[in-house]
């Protein structure tokens, strides 16, 4: 097993309709991932297509704790998203879940 960082894992499942997924890909991986390492605290991307069942997509970021997700900068992040993420975040296009794991 790969030896992590972190203590913390956000996980973030999401249905995107099949007519918004190639923008989503695009935005996911040309602006999205960027702008979450870029916040203090988060380790490490990574993303996943279900095989079978759904939702579809799954992010999973390491995180060094949970408490990253109650940072001012992440916070910043969240509250002014840019055109492309208001366009493109599974929470303008499908249903979104998601959940924070400590270890």
């Amino acid at each position: 097993m790969a030896t992590k960082k972190g203590s913390g894992l956000l996980m973030v499942w999401a249905e995107v309709p099949a007519d918004k997924e190639p923008g989503f890909n695009r935005w996911y991986n040309e602006e999205h991932v960027a702008e979450r390492l870029a916040v203090p605290g988060f380790l490490n991307a990574a993303r996943y297509e279900a095989v079978k069942g759904g939702p579809k997509h799954l992010a999973v970021y390491e995180l060094e704790s949970p408490a990253v997700l109650d940072s001012p900068a992440y916070k910043q992040v969240l509250a002014n998203p840019t055109p492309w993420t208001k366009r493109c975040s599974p929470t303008s296009s499908g249903p979104r879940s998601s959940a924070t794991c400590t270890r």
